[in-house]
């Protein structure tokens, strides 16, 4: 299991180390990186941008069952929900968790204790 803790700003800047340092977890353990990289770099956007609480920082777990990597990003807004938008051509963005269900073999959120909420994906390692 690997988990990293993110204290950031409210920008895409934190996300994408975040998304780095995670990657490179992966290729440690010799896992495909594609597809799993996409959705961690989503998944850590959404909490740097949409997440983002002052003072407090975001958390990305990342763990291995059978064929299936376990993404989970933690951040302490609770009460904003992600849900996945319609697509609209003229928007620059709202498509992030399109792809994450995409990527992955099943997504969805769960509640810690307030304020804290988890978004995670499962992304099957084979095929990657």
């Amino acid at each position: 299991m690997y988990a990293g803790e993110f204290r950031g700003l409210r920008n895409t800047g934190t996300a994408r180390l975040a998304r780095l340092l995670a990657t490179e977890q992966l290729r440690s353990w010799g896992l495909p990186l594609e597809d799993a990289s996409l959705v961690i770099g989503e998944l850590a956007t959404d909490a740097a941008l949409h997440g983002y609480a002052p003072g407090r920082d975001f958390r990305i777990m990342l763990s291995v069952y059978g064929d299936v990597l376990r993404i989970e990003v933690a951040d302490t807004w609770g009460d904003r929900i992600p849900e996945k938008r319609a697509s609209d051509a003229e928007s620059e963005g709202g498509r992030g968790l399109l792809l994450v269900e995409a990527l992955s073999v099943r997504w969805g959120t769960e509640h810690g204790l307030f304020p804290r909420k988890t978004v995670w994906a499962e992304v099957a390692i084979t095929g990657s």
